[in-house]
């Protein structure tokens, strides 16, 4: 048995597609939030989501701390981006049509360290791009944004980044995946969001200085062109060879009702961080 099938030791798995639609990207963070309380309740099975949205750049919890955030914020607006600030840690990370989220949502069973569940994630990556590659690597690659011990990267280029989220026994552990072009684009975007935010002002937490030529979508880095639906195909093929019973699926009506109290928390939060410049 490949490791990564461990991760599913229930042999069920649901799969939940939410890509591009109704969906607000604020709202995103309390669908995972609502699924790792149904999966900590024993009332849901394992889950895989994938979800896509428009321009948005995420920001961590330490990047509603910039001094100057709201000009920061302000100016993404004037680009065409929507900043959010997202409820779990890292920092900025910038979304668009050609950005694969990817959530794991399993129950730690109160065994499941934080490293242990970013590995996880990082053996799951690798089987599901080994059609492609074999070359993928988990580091932290200065100069990237959002950087962190799991960075996914190929010959020392960023496409990929880790984050974790715990809800009791139930963990998300979620990846944004740049699958298309141009990746650079939104690494000099996030530059510029830094910059603006902290205009040379000292700050307790020490942000990225980014630098674009560390950071790639993982189509240019492979000389191929690959599609979000093709990675997203990819995977549901993954999980039918694994021999595991999955479910097309959405929330439940009590997964709902949880969904309605985590967006109301999401609400509060971004209303209170952006202002007028949040965009519900």
């Amino acid at each position: 048995m490949d490791r990564w099938q461990e991760i599913f030791s229930e042999k069920k798995v649901r799969f939940i597609d939410q890509r591009i639609g109704e969906l607000k990207v604020w709202e995103s963070f309390a669908v995972d939030d609502a699924l790792a309380e149904s999966i900590h309740q024993g009332d849901s099975a394992p889950v895989v989501r994938v979800w896509t949205h428009p321009r948005s750049v995420v920001l961590g919890i330490a990047d509603s701390r910039l001094p100057f955030l709201i000009d920061g914020a302000r100016w993404l607006k004037t680009q065409g981006y929507q900043p959010v600030v997202r409820n779990s840690g890292g920092l900025a990370v910038a979304l668009d049509e050609g950005v694969l989220n990817i959530s794991l949502l399993i129950n730690d069973q109160g065994s499941i360290g934080i490293h242990e569940g970013y590995e996880k994630m990082v053996r799951f990556m690798k089987a599901l791009l080994a059609d492609w590659t074999d070359q993928v690597e988990a580091f932290e690659v200065v100069g990237s944004y959002c950087p962190g011990d799991y960075d996914l990267s190929i010959g020392g280029k960023k496409f990929a980044g880790i984050s974790q989220r715990r809800i009791r026994n139930g963990i998300a552990i979620q990846i944004y995946l740049s699958v298309t072009a141009d990746h650079q684009a939104r690494a000099r975007l996030v530059r510029e969001f830094y910059r603006i935010g902290i205009q040379g002002e000292e700050t307790r937490f020490d942000y990225p200085e980014v630098d674009p030529n560390v950071m790639e979508a993982l189509e240019t880095i492979l000389g191929v062109t690959i599609t979000v639906d093709e990675v997203v195909e990819k995977l549901q093929g993954l999980l039918d060879s694994a021999g595991l019973a999955v479910e097309q699926d959405q929330l439940t009506a009590s997964e709902l009702k949880i969904f309605d109290k985590r967006r109301g928390l999401m609400l509060d939060r971004n209303q209170r961080a952006l202002g007028d410049l949040f965009n519900q």
